[in-house]
């Protein structure tokens, strides 16, 4: 009997245990809990940031935009970074910039210096990101690399609501600065870990940079990110959301006719047709879509319409992220027994039942006896989803495409966010704009459409992952 290429499984020997040891997913961990932290803590910061340097309305969100975009944006460009100087020392750069550009950050008196180091941050992570879990998928291997990723995909997911808790209490407490300044000794710490235990590779012979490919995917995300977020800010008929979405398009046209003409592309497209990778990188945009929606709808409700200050909305998402762990630990088990497919899609439905309920009795109720419970439920399911995507997307990745894999994959992470968030911005835009009984129906609406979107997602991984079991050994599947 024939099956779909979606259908097949990875089939080989006994697992090894990995080369270097556990301390390499530590310290690596450690490095890409501080990259996604940073996106939420700002959030949390960003009214004292505007009230302390004088930042109006239209800019102040700059203080996001400028880090999301250069992060996504250089994301591939910096998976091959990775495989061409070597992952470690691509990491080693990256975790650098990243700190000092956060020391920059938190020195900042106005705010054209902000947003220059908030660049330069994008900039550190779109280094250390793809080269961190690129070094994952080749230092692991068998069920030693299932259970990394799985941790991997768990920070991503938790780390955002823990980040929400983290930024009220600086907020509230030291003040806005330490939000970047808290990078810092947390950056020289991991900086001089991982001289001590993740070994130096060899580059990837015969990488070369790809220059008119870089130049159009690097174009391609971020104007599709920034399109994104104007659509947010603007709506989604707005000449701010079209123009820079539609040069997107016209990069990406550019972009696949460069990588099908010259002899070393930035992305072979060999590596993103053959599956499960591009399944899984399209589940992980919903998903993230679908987390920083839930997140960002949640923490401007409590705020505004609740009352709540920065930090008590800050300490609503702990049980949160303790419930995206435990969906994500849940979900690393069930993708080598049960298969990414039905894991995927049973987290899915869920999230969106979680969702649902979020909609139907947790907006206008008490917020830990009716709003809680739903938020639990799609923390659980969307923190199960993170796992399954990353572990059948990424199990099996050759390990000389392993920095630009990674790169693909999250960048699908970082245009999901912002896909996410201009979504439930522009339904509960009236909402988000106020806080009187009435507008509570945006809430309730975004909150639904999140629900929807997980639904129709469920049905979707049926196409999109691998049915059977994963059985994940020590070869990895070529692509090329």
């Amino acid at each position: 009997m024939s099956r779909t290429a979606a259908d097949q499984r990875t089939t080989h020997e006994e697992p090894a245990e990995p080369s270097a040891g556990w301390p390499v997913l530590l310290v690596l961990s450690l490095a890409q809990f501080m990259a996604v932290l940073d996106v939420s803590v700002v959030n949390v910061a960003l009214p004292s940031i505007g009230s302390s340097l004088g930042l109006s309305g239209d800019s102040l969100p700059w203080v996001i935009t400028a880090y999301t975009v250069a992060f996504g944006g250089l994301l591939i460009l910096g998976g091959q970074v990775a495989d061409g100087i070597g992952r470690r020392n691509s990491f080693q750069v990256g975790l650098a910039v990243f700190t000092l550009a956060s020391l920059g950050a938190g020195m900042s008196t106005h705010g054209p210096e902000l947003l220059t180091a908030r660049v330069a941050q994008g900039v550190g992570a779109a280094l250390l990101s793809p080269a961190a879990l690129s070094i994952l998928t080749t230092e692991f291997t068998g069920k030693a690399r299932n259970r990394a990723l799985g941790v991997w995909a768990a920070i991503g997911a938790a780390g955002a609501a823990v980040g929400v808790v983290v930024g009220g209490a600086l907020t509230s407490g030291p003040g806005w600065k330490w939000a970047f300044f808290i990078n810092v000794p947390v950056g020289v710490l991991v900086f001089v870990s991982v001289l001590a235990v993740v070994p130096s590779r060899p580059r990837t012979p015969g990488t070369r940079l790809d220059l008119p490919g870089a130049l159009t995917g690097t174009g391609t995300v971020a104007f599709l990110i920034f399109g994104l977020v104007r659509a947010g800010d603007k709506g989604w008929g707005s000449a701010q959301a079209l123009l820079p979405i539609g040069a997107a398009v016209l990069l990406a046209v550019g972009f696949v006719l460069i990588e099908r003409s010259v002899r070393s592309p930035l992305v072979p497209l060999g590596l993103v047709r053959r599956p499960p990778l591009p399944g899984a990188v399209g589940t992980m945009v919903f998903a993230t879509a679908a987390l920083l929606g839930t997140y960002y709808l949640t923490s401007i409700y409590l705020q505004r319409a609740e009352h709540y200050s920065p930090l008590h909305a800050g300490l609503v998402f702990l049980p949160v992220a303790f419930a995206t762990a435990v969906g994500a630990h849940l979900a690393s088990e069930q993708v080598t027994r049960i298969g990414p497919r039905p894991t995927a899609c049973a987290a899915l439905l869920l999230a969106a039942a979680g969702m649902a309920l979020m909609s139907w009795k947790g907006i206008g109720g008490g917020v830990w006896s009716t709003l809680m419970p739903g938020f639990l439920l799609a923390a659980v399911g969307i923190g199960a989803t993170f796992v399954t995507a990353t572990t059948s997307g990424l199990s099996s990745v050759d390990p000389e495409r392993a920095g630009v894999a990674s790169g693909v994959f999250n960048t699908g992470h970082e245009v999901g966010a912002s896909l996410g968030i201009a979504v439930v911005s522009a339904v509960a835009a009236t909402s988000v704009a106020a806080a009187t009984a009435p507008s509570l129906t945006g809430y309730r609406h975004a909150f639904l459409v999140l629900a929807i979107g997980a639904a129709a997602l469920a049905v979707a991984v049926t196409a999109l992952l691998p049915k059977g079991p994963l059985e994940l050994g020590d070869s990895p599947m070529p692509m090329h």
